[in-house]
């Protein structure tokens, strides 16, 4: 049996470093590496390029992970940047973007981490809080530095008839790294899982597509709670 070849946008590092000699590094977290592998699937990086190439990687690739980092540019959902904005990649928006919409064009599973989920909301027609400070119920810690990112801080409701509710259990617990937020859902999406304050934690397609996307890191404590390394596995090996 092949391979499922699971196809992992990746980031860039484009400040100059005296580690990298001012060179630009293309990227991703080990724990993406790792849980795809130990789920059975052969991970692949897809460097930032022109769109137009995004049709041809997803040809090249069975399954598309999103993964985290920077802020969504809130011009992807046509908002004037606040105050309160971190950094940003306009081209990774644009790219990673175009590969959500070709692996819908090709039935190609989708599943999104953090800034990804947020992407992916934008990219169906969602928009997002650029910052927590922006949303009136706001009153869990959702950024739970300075602690390590293995340990889960904060409890979710998950709908138990959905993707990830035959993964995790209602009210467990996941670690937390973002200060923003969806805010509109897209139409094509529907929420499967919430914080306390009401905040959006999962989501999947309300027309039936291979996609499930969670605001958390598993690929941060895959490797200390067996919950989250099921997510992985049910990516590379179901979806």
């Amino acid at each position: 049996m092949n391979q499922p070849i699971i196809g992992i946008a990746g980031n860039q590092l484009i400040h100059a470093t005296e580690v990298f000699n001012g060179n630009f590094v293309t990227y991703t977290p080990q724990g993406f590496v790792d849980g795809v592998l130990e789920a059975g699937g052969l991970p692949l990086i897809l460097p930032i390029s022109a769109p137009k190439k995004a049709k041809d990687y997803i040809k090249s690739i069975d399954k598309l992970l999103l993964a985290g980092g920077q802020d969504v540019s809130p011009r992807m959902y046509h908002e004037e940047p606040q105050p309160t904005l971190e950094e940003t990649n306009y081209a990774r928006d644009i790219f990673e973007a175009e590969l959500i919409k070709e692996a819908i064009l090709q039935k190609k599973p989708i599943l999104t981490v953090c800034r990804g989920t947020q992407l992916l909301n934008v990219v169906l027609g969602g928009t997002l809080y650029q910052d927590l400070s922006q949303y009136d119920q706001w009153r869990v810690k959702h950024a739970q530095q300075p602690t390590a990112p293995q340990f889960s801080t904060h409890s979710i409701t998950v709908f138990s008839e959905s993707q990830i509710g035959q993964l995790i259990p209602d009210k467990t617990y996941v670690n937390s790294y973002h200060h923003q937020a969806l805010k509109e859902l897209a139409p094509g999406l529907i929420a499967t899982a919430w914080a306390a304050d009401g905040i959006i934690e999962a989501v999947e397609s309300s027309e039936g597509l291979p996609i499930l996307g969670v605001q958390w890191h598993p690929e941060l404590t895959r490797s200390v709670e067996e919950k989250e390394q099921k997510i992985f596995d049910y990516f590379v090996n179901e979806m």
